[in-house]
């Protein structure tokens, strides 16, 4: 069996490195919520009283439609506004494609909400023919 040289090493850790990061930002591990489609979420909030909390810009809102009963807490402010959010209440959070709702939902965690995060944010919501105002 051939030896691999250290540029080889190095190659195979970086694209194992890369690979858990990729895992890390998309909420797959070191997580303390759960992530659910948007099918999956739809259920869950006919069935429960939660806060539907959605993370993206004014702007981006405005463009493209949000789900019904979402309140707007930009990333950017979330921390800032903490105090708007139900400690006792579950908490969804969503964004445009699934990113940004990952770093709220992991923020949300740590301060000990209960959150669970939309898989491909309002993108796979509308794809699935949810309902948006």
């Amino acid at each position: 069996m051939k030896k691999l040289s250290k540029l080889d090493t190095f190659l195979i850790l970086l694209i194992g490195a890369g690979f858990l990061y990729y895992l890390y930002i998309k909420g797959y591990i070191f997580a303390n919520f759960e992530n659910l489609s948007p099918k999956e979420i739809y259920q869950f909030i006919r069935k429960e009283d939660v806060i539907i909390l959605d993370v993206r810009t004014p702007e981006e809102a405005e463009t493209e439609g949000k789900i019904p009963a979402s309140i707007l807490i930009p990333l950017d402010s979330l921390r800032n506004n903490i105090k708007k959010l139900d400690k006792d209440k579950k908490i969804i959070v969503y964004c445009r494609s699934g990113n940004r709702s990952v770093s709220a939902a992991r923020v949300l965690s740590s301060l000990g909400f209960k959150v669970y995060n939309m898989k491909g944010g309002i993108n796979s919501w509308k794809s699935e023919g949810l309902p948006i105002e």
